[in-house]
C-alpha cells in the first residue's frame, strides 16, 4: 500500500480498508482552496485513480471546516493584475479537479461535510456522488456579501440539487443553513450528529465496497450523463453503457448474479448484492 503522508502540502491522504480518506488540510484557513491546493488535488485524484487499494474516496476537511470556498487572498487579490494566461491556468486547475475529474471519477466518491461549507466548495460537494453532512455543519452561498456573484459552477451545482427557489434564495440573501436543512433540500443525502459522522460514512462506503466496481462506475456515469440528454439519446446511450459494462467487467457480474438468483437460488437481488468471487 502506498504511503502518502508526506506527498502533498495542503492535502492529507490515508488509505485503509478500501477507503481513501482525502482531507483538505488548511485548517487555519478553514480549508479554503488556494492555487496550490487546486494543483495538488489534481495529482491526488489522478494518483488514487490508479491505486487498487483505494476503492472508495471520502472527502473531508481538517479541523472544524469542510471548506470555506476559494481563498480570497491567494486566488483573487494576489492574482489581480497578473497576466491573463496566469489567471486562465488557475481557473483551469480549479475546474479540473472540482468537477471535470471529480464529477465523472472512476471510483465512488463521498463528501463527508464535517463543518463549514461555503461558496466555491459547493462545486466539489455536488460533483461527489454522495454526501453526508454533520447536523452542525454550516452551509452558505456568501458571495453576494462580498460584492461578487457565485463563480465557477456553483450556481449550476446548487440549481441541480437544491431546486430553483431554494437555490435563488440562498444565492440572493447570503444566509446560512445547517446540515439538516441541506438534507431536506437534497444538497446532501443525509445528516447526522457530528459525533456519528465518520461511522455513517464508513457504513455507506462499506455498502459501495460490496458492489462490482466496473458496474458501479457505469451505473453512476450513465445516470449523470443521462440528465443532459433527450429520451431518444438516452435510450441509445444507456443501452450502450450496459453493453460496455458487460464487456469490460472481469467478474462477469451479470452472469454471476443471474446464476445465483435463477440456478443456485442463493440471493435475492432486490435485497442483496450477488456474491462476488
Amino acid at each position: 500500500m502506498a504511503d502518502y503522508k508526506e506527498r502533498w502540502q495542503t492535502v492529507q491522504v490515508e488509505v485503509a480498508n478500501g477507503i481513501a480518506w482525502v482531507t483538505l488540510n488548511r485548517p487555519e484557513k478553514r480549508n479554503a482552496m488556494s492555487p496550490t491546493l487546486n494543483r495538488e488535488m489534481i495529482d491526488v485524484l489522478e494518483t488514487l485513480e490508479l491505486d487498487d487499494a483505494a476503492q472508495v474516496l471520502v472527502f473531508t476537511g481538517a479541523g472544524e471546516s469542510w471548506s470555506a470556498g476559494m481563498d480570497l487572498k491567494e486566488y483573487f487579490r494576489e492574482t489581480d493584475g497578473k497576466p491573463e494566461i496566469v489567471q486562465e491556468r488557475m481557473r483551469r486547475d480549479c475546474s479540473q479537479w472540482q468537477w471535470k475529474l471529480l464529477r465523472f471519477y472512476t471510483k465512488p466518491t463521498i463528501a463527508m461535510v464535517n463543518g463549514w461549507c461555503f461558496g466555491g466548495a459547493f462545486s466539489p460537494l455536488v460533483a461527489c456522488d454522495l454526501a453526508i453532512a454533520a447536523d452542525e455543519a454550516v452551509f452558505g452561498l456568501s458571495e453576494i456579501n462580498w460584492g461578487i456573484p457565485p463563480g465557477n459552477l456553483v450556481s449550476k451545482a446548487v440549481a441541480d440539487t437544491m431546486g430553483h427557489r431554494a437555490a435563488l434564495y440562498y444565492i440572493m440573501t447570503g444566509e446560512t443553513f445547517t446540515g439538516k436543512q441541506a438534507a431536506e433540500m437534497g444538497l446532501v443525502n443525509s445528516s447526522v450528529p457530528r459525533a456519528q459522522l465518520r461511522d455513517a460514512v464508513e457504513t455507506l462506503a462499506a455498502k459501495l465496497l460490496e458492489k462490482n466496481p466496473v458496474v458501479l462506475r457505469f451505473a453512476k456515469h450513465g445516470f449523470k450523463r443521462c440528465r443532459e440528454l433527450s429520451w431518444e439519446q438516452n435510450e441509445d446511450y444507456l443501452y450502450a453503457k450496459v453493453d460496455q459494462s458487460n464487456g469490460r467487467d472481469p467478474e462477469q457480474g451479470r452472469q454471476q448474479g443471474l446464476k445465483q438468483f435463477l440456478d443456485d437460488k442463493t440471493i435475492k437481488p432486490g435485497l442483496q448484492t450477488y456474491k462476488r468471487g
